[in-house]
């Protein structure tokens, strides 16, 4: 009887530009939503947490090959980090100086925001399913005949 090894996810780092778009384009919209449409509270509270998890997502994905549930687990968690971070800032007392990290990291915990990161990592799951769809089939090493001349 054979032993063999469990297999182990493989990780790898390379640069992927498709991904990298995605993350700028991400980024161009929550700049907008951040200074444009900053006096539209729930664009800026809710749908801004959403799309932080994607954008997490595609930058992770942008230097990480690996697979696409982990690392939407992983922007997921960041996400849920920066809302820690948040708690253990407001238990203490401590303020963040620096207005744009303000913007960025937000300065309240809030359950709402953590629903949106969920939010977030099910949109990551869903575009992933169907870029996935929209790619053409790989090339496998078959070839196509004439059919019978």
């Amino acid at each position: 009887m054979y032993r063999t090894e469990p297999t182990v996810p493989r990780v790898r780092l390379r640069f992927d530009a498709e991904a990298a778009l995605w993350a700028v384009l991400i980024f161009i919209i929550e700049v907008l939503i951040a200074t444009v449409w900053s006096h539209h509270r729930w664009l800026r509270g809710f749908v801004g947490d959403v799309l932080a998890v994607v954008w997490v997502y595609f930058m992770l994905k942008t230097v990480i090959k690996a697979n696409p549930r982990g690392l939407a687990l992983v922007a997921f968690a960041v996400g849920c980090l920066v809302e820690l971070a948040q708690y253990v800032a407001a238990v203490n007392a401590w303020h963040v100086q620096n207005r744009v990290m303000k913007i960025v990291l937000g300065s309240v915990a809030d359950w709402m925001d953590v629903l949106a990161y969920a939010g977030g990592f099910l949109l990551v799951l869903a575009l992933e399913f169907l870029l996935a769809r929209c790619r053409p089939l790989p090339v496998t090493g078959t070839s196509v005949t004439s059919g019978g001349k």
